[in-house]
């Protein structure tokens, strides 16, 4: 299985869509995208794994150097998954308490607005 990425814009947010696998053989394009986009300026990103059918630890390891990217600029790294297998990871390693995790994007794009 290989990973996709897909960026889109919404709501003043960058939304990197993932899907497929984050392992130790993809997860570096990933941590290439979102070093990309930070490059660029862009610090508020949504990581929407709705798709992501496997995460292994080193894609955690790239979710959180993401998150310290764009929390050196002040900025926030957001997570979409609803996926009952993947939430367990998060709460498993204690990262459901780092990061930020809606169900679906229109939550993370409400959540925006509030903050």
């Amino acid at each position: 299985m290989d990973l996709t990425l897909a960026t889109s814009e919404a709501d003043g947010k960058t939304i990197v869509a993932v899907g497929g696998e984050i392992d130790v053989y993809t997860a570096p394009r990933l941590r290439d995208r979102i070093t990309e986009l930070v490059a660029a300026g862009t610090y508020d990103l949504v990581i929407d794994m709705e798709a992501v059918e496997f995460l292994d630890s080193t894609g955690l390891g790239v979710l959180v150097g993401g998150l310290k990217k764009v929390r050196a600029h002040d900025g926030s790294l957001q997570l979409i998954c609803s996926q009952d297998r993947l939430l367990k990871i998060f709460r498993i390693t204690g990262l459901a308490k780092v990061f930020v995790i809606h169900d679906s994007l229109a939550a993370a794009l409400a959540s925006a607005d509030a903050s």
